[in-house]
């Protein structure tokens, strides 16, 4: 939930600024008043409706109620979905400003064209996206088009998009692997390799916490960016760790780790660690239950803040790089290994799903599995 909070409209302020503008659309205001606020263009013919139906006061009404909507779903959304959309549209505008299209006419023929342009050439130095990363533009771009009063039809979207897959794959066909692919699974050996890598410092500390707990719950990024001192607690069995979980509905799933046999890769020894030293080392405020579980360190040793999901990210691959590990323990390498680990120990597919997060049936995960059942349930062993 955001910090600010969200305030109730005053729907029964008087002034006619909304209305005024919205009658006056298209044409220059040289009164300069300065109470009169723009109205998107997609609101002000119901804005005027509303005046004609009710009167001018309680149409004003409906329109701060109007604005307030939008201004409770920009609080809610989040950060990361707003840069999507926002990035969407730079591309977009880029297109159009490359074509010659203006930006407001999302035509069958325009979309189709934008995603056949971004398979080409979309990308700002000039090469293709991969089909992933165009489909995901492609929504963004509709979204915000849309938003800003455009007129996408859903056969328009379905024909670009379809146009999409088709050119997809035609670009397998030729031979073309774009995108980075399936992030490389961490496993226990790696594991092994970058505690021994920590240095004995705050930092190393809490390096090893972050690497062990976030493998044990299938962290991605933004979950240890995300936790708090309080989400995390210590019990006679090991850890519970409340992780807000979710992309657009969230939840809070509360994943057990048991202590390891080995206290070198165990992760409650490790956060035990690393909370010893956070409260030797730094100030007290750091170590109350609202303060962030990880906090960033500087090279002096000292606390900067909580971390970020983008320093989450370079300080695991800092620590795998120093490592010498052969796989970038980012994005979702934690997230994969305890997967498919867990898998390999013959762990029950319902624990796994309930551990990390994933619906029972997802196909992310089971495409996890992939890499394990592969082998060991392939038709062809034992054959012969």
């Amino acid at each position: 939930m955001p910090s600010a909070q969200l305030v109730s409209p005053n729907l029964h302020r008087p002034g006619h600024s909304i209305i005024h503008s919205s009658l006056q659309m298209g044409q220059d205001n040289p009164s300069g008043e300065p109470g009169t606020a723009p109205v998107p263009a997609e609101r002000s013919p119901l804005v005027v409706q509303w005046a004609q139906r009710h009167g001018v006061e309680v149409a004003q009404r409906l329109a701060d109620a109007e604005d307030f909507a939008d201004e409770v779903q920009r609080r809610l959304t989040p950060a990361n979905t707003t840069d999507t959309y926002a990035k969407a549209w730079r591309v977009w505008t880029r297109f159009c400003a490359d074509q010659g299209f203006p930006e407001l006419e999302a035509t069958r023929g325009a979309l189709v064209a934008f995603v056949v342009w971004l398979l080409d050439r979309g990308r700002a130095d000039g090469k293709g996206y991969a089909a992933s990363s165009a489909g995901t533009i492609l929504a963004g771009t509709v979204v915000e088009l849309r938003r800003r009063g455009a007129e996408v039809s859903r056969d328009d979207q379905a024909q670009a998009r379809a146009t999409l897959e088709a050119a997809a794959v035609e670009l397998l066909k030729a031979g073309e692997r774009r995108g980075r692919g399936q992030a490389a699974a961490a496993e226990v050996p790696d594991l092994y390799r970058v505690v021994r890598a920590c240095p004995d410092t705050f930092a190393g500390a809490r390096g090893r916490a972050l690497i062990l707990t976030g493998f044990h719950y299938a962290s991605r990024a933004p979950d240890p960016a995300g936790l708090l001192a309080g989400d995390v607690t210590l019990t006679p069995r090991g850890l519970v760790v409340s992780v807000l979980t979710g992309k657009t509905k969230h939840s809070v799933r509360d994943a057990k780790i048991n202590y390891q046999d080995d206290p070198e890769v165990c992760p409650v020894e490790a956060w035990k660690a690393y909370r010893a030293r956070l409260a030797a080392d730094a100030a007290p405020r750091w170590s109350e239950p609202d303060a962030p579980a990880f906090v960033g360190v500087d090279r002096h040793g000292n606390v900067t803040g909580g971390m970020a999901p983008d320093s989450v990210t370079r300080a695991v691959k800092r620590i795998s790089v120093r490592a010498g590990v052969p796989l970038g323990c980012t994005g979702h390498s934690l997230r994969i290994g305890l997967a498919t680990t867990a898998r390999k120990r013959g762990k029950d597919v319902v624990a796994i799903a309930d551990q990390g997060g994933w619906a029972r049936h997802s196909r992310s995960m089971n495409g996890y599995f992939q890499w394990v059942d592969g082998w060991e349930d392939n038709a062809t062993a034992g054959l012969t």
